[in-house]
């Protein structure tokens, strides 16, 4: 698949069957996690894979917003030891978020589905997850994606919004609206 094809054909899915994912597979969105920039390649990554199935069940009674039945996750955290320190401390999020994103790519390249489920900055959410994980306080869980094969397929899209984008300056005038209305019913607590 070339990359702009596994860019548009990515999409957030939810429903899994039971097909368990292989280490091979795994192990390749890890090495497109770690393929990841990071600024001044400070590499502050860490990731927690989870295939067992009661580790999961546990995960999923902790967390009302990530009940979906996958067979696989990662969950991507910062280790504050390793990153940036000073005013530059918090751009692990950036490096973070770019890692989860080459695994989403990854898992759609490969023909797995996945969804990314948001941690940080819910200090709630991350002590719950640390708890589960035997993390230190010095790991910041940022995500989790669930992977596994898909039990339906569904069409990505490219949101792209013209108006949404400022040629040379930004426009405080210009006034635009959402395309796409947030779905929000899997996010409640």
């Amino acid at each position: 698949m070339e990359t702009l094809e596994a860019i548009y054909k990515r999409i957030s899915i939810r429903e899994y069957t039971e097909e368990a994912v292989s280490r091979a597979d795994l192990e390749i969105l890890l090495r497109a996690a770690f393929s990841a920039p990071t600024a001044a390649n400070g590499q502050p990554w860490e990731f927690v894979v989870i295939d067992e199935k009661d580790i999961l069940d546990k995960v999923r009674r902790n967390f009302v917003f990530a009940r979906y039945e996958a067979p696989a996750a990662i969950v991507v955290c910062d280790n504050s030891k390793l990153g940036l320190k000073g005013q530059d401390k918090e751009i692990w999020v950036c490096d973070c978020s770019a890692a989860i994103e080459n695994m989403l790519l990854a898992a759609t390249d490969i023909g797995l589905a996945s969804v990314w489920i948001g941690i940080f900055p819910i200090e709630s959410r991350m002590q719950k997850m640390r708890e589960i994980m035997n993390m230190p306080e010095y790991i910041n869980p940022l995500g989790m994606v669930y992977v596994g094969h898909g039990a339906y397929e569904a069409q990505g899209r490219c949101r792209y919004n013209e108006k949404a984008v400022y040629w040379q300056q930004y426009d405080p005038e210009r006034k635009h609206k959402k395309k796409d209305k947030p779905v929000v019913g899997h996010y409640a607590d």
